[in-house]
């Protein structure tokens, strides 16, 4: 089995929709890496994944908003559509099995590390997590 995992942010407001009567939260998470170059230059490249997360549970879409850094375990699939110009297409996503919260955004941008971890997966681990 392959297993991917990934630390980042969210690029945008996670989404909903209604698939075969299941309701899939789809978001894209960034990683970007930084490190200095052989002249001493400071060099970052950002990876964009695409994530697909099978959930029926509404009360997590609140949580799930551009800037939230998260902590998510999956596998890769393949979505498969057509675009506007009605070519078929392939996307690589990542079947999320697993998300963590690992602080706001208000806590990352003012550079102040996040003070807890709330599992998604595991509603016992916080009392303060609606679900």
């Amino acid at each position: 089995m392959t297993k991917l995992q990934i630390i980042g942010n969210l690029g945008g407001d996670a989404t909903t929709n209604i698939v075969n009567s299941k309701q899939v939260i789809n978001f894209s998470v960034c990683h970007t890496e930084k490190w200095k170059d052989a002249t001493g230059q400071q060099k970052e490249k950002s990876f964009w994944v695409s994530c697909a997360w099978w959930n029926d549970s509404h009360n997590v879409i609140p949580y799930l908003k551009k800037g939230q850094q998260i902590f998510a375990e999956g596998i890769p699939d393949v979505r498969n559509y057509t675009d506007a110009r009605g070519q078929s297409v392939a996307q690589q996503i990542m079947r999320v099995t697993s998300l963590n919260l690992l602080g706001s955004p208000k806590q990352q941008s003012s550079g102040q590390p996040a003070s807890q971890t709330d599992n998604i997966n595991n509603p016992a681990t916080n009392d303060d997590v609606p679900f």
